[in-house]
């Protein structure tokens, strides 16, 4: 199986590797990336013991910011290689935890690149954030007697249908694993009907739970950054996906007839998306400016554009309600914790079954709103934006509900120092 597994993924890289050119020619990217997901570059790297912090892309590297933090206060000699599969990760990492870790692009999981990879990184342990499930990586793991852990894990109802498929393999690859911090009872029982030994299950809750509080005095600093010197009401679309922010941009043109002085923050999942949501915007007659452009002035009825990584979780203190992208198209929905956290209501769509445990939690709080449509979205915004009370009453719901679901950092910290770390 494991054969027939990387001459799989040996077609798919030879599929893919035009696409691949053709971006890295228009982004002028340089060949370290490239040589890293071959395994190679080494060098750089931190003073031994070293640990192995794998994060795909943006959602799993801010969830691993208070975990890398409580690592380095737990074991200060104990320096994290953190990996990321996407660009946008590994700008999360650098911006917001260099020095504390040292970044790497994950290689890809050819036999060669995973032993060189592992050779030059000779950790003491390895973690991979949100169940990523790599099984040349992990076989070579364990022939070298490297622990792995999967940690915040999660496994979707796609996945699950996929990995079920294929579950006498998945039995196999997940016997390498050492311990699974799940998120949710259900991602426990999922992990466990695919293979994984129950006895090393464990359900520790949602690292993103525990997301870094405000500094004192952000807000203010943050406001001013944006260019926000009045008292304007803010609202934020975090996390938008094509096919949303036309909705978006229908139900700020009405709600803006009623609040006038109205700001909109326009997020995209993508930031190379920034130029086409612009085009949106100017094809409805309204201007916009991006986050780097800012603060010098701004026209007080342009839309924000974030064409940055990593700033939206502090961006969301500014706001007086937000919307959770990926929710109004069957995207899956993404992380609404973020906004709760900060205490602001929550609105997003019905598609949510990524962060399914997450929705419940400030639905059933009355935390949060749910709708479908632009009408639906409108009316929602316009009742919060109308009724300073009701939103303070469902900002702090929000705070409490996901509150009490904090500790998954400490719980994971201590199946790292049971499971992982050496005698």
């Amino acid at each position: 199986m494991y054969l027939l597994y990387t001459c799989l993924l040996g077609i798919l890289t030879l599929a893919y590797a035009p696409v691949f050119l053709v971006r890295r020619l228009l982004t002028q990217r340089t060949g370290v990336g490239l040589l890293q997901r071959l395994g190679y570059r080494s060098a750089g790297l931190p003073p031994e013991p070293r640990c192995w912090i794998h994060a795909v892309s943006v959602g799993e590297a801010m969830a691993a910011i208070p975990l890398i933090h409580a690592v380095r206060r737990r074991w200060p000699d104990l320096h994290p290689v953190v990996t990321t599969v996407t660009p946008t990760g590994a700008r999360v990492v650098k911006d917001r935890l260099e020095p504390a870790a040292t970044h790497r692009y994950f290689p890809l999981d050819f036999p060669g690149a995973v032993r060189r990879a592992l050779a030059g990184v000779n950790p003491e342990f390895f973690l991979a954030l949100e169940t990523e499930i790599w099984p040349n990586f992990l076989r070579a793991l364990g022939a070298r007697g490297i622990p792995a852990m999967i940690a915040n894990g999660r496994i979707s109802d796609r996945s699950f249908r996929r990995y079920r498929l294929v579950r006498p393999f998945m039995r196999r690859i997940l016997a390498g694993v050492t311990v699974f911090a799940m998120q949710s009872a259900e991602d426990a029982r999922r992990v466990i009907a695919l293979g994984a030994p129950p006895e090393r299950v464990v359900v520790t809750g949602n690292l993103k739970t525990d997301a870094m509080p405000n500094e004192p005095g952000a807000e203010q600093l943050w406001r001013r950054l944006m260019g926000l010197t009045g008292g304007e009401p803010v609202w934020i679309a975090g996390s938008t996906h094509r096919g949303e922010e036309e909705l978006l941009l229908e139900a700020f043109l009405s709600l803006r007839r009623r609040h006038p002085t109205l700001v909109l923050v326009i997020a995209p999942r993508h930031p190379e998306r920034v130029a086409e949501v612009e085009r949106l915007i100017r094809t409805r007659g309204l201007r916009s400016v991006r986050r780097t452009g800012l603060p010098s002035a701004r026209d007080a009825n342009a839309v924000i554009v974030l064409d940055t990584v990593g700033e939206l979780p502090q961006l969301y203190q500014l706001s007086q309600v937000v919307f959770v992208g990926g929710s109004l198209v069957p995207l899956g929905g993404h992380n609404m914790l973020e906004p709760a956290l900060r205490r602001k209501p929550v609105v997003f769509g019905p598609h949510t079954t990524n962060f399914r445990e997450g929705a419940e939690l400030l639905v059933t709080a009355g935390a949060a709103l749910v709708v479908r449509d632009a009408k639906e979205l409108e009316g929602a915004l316009d009742g919060l934006l109308s009724d300073p009370t009701r939103r303070a009453a469902m900002g702090e719901a929000a705070f409490e509900a996901v509150a009490g679901r904090q500790g998954a950092v400490l719980q994971t910290l201590e199946l790292i120092e049971r499971f992982l770390m050496p005698a």
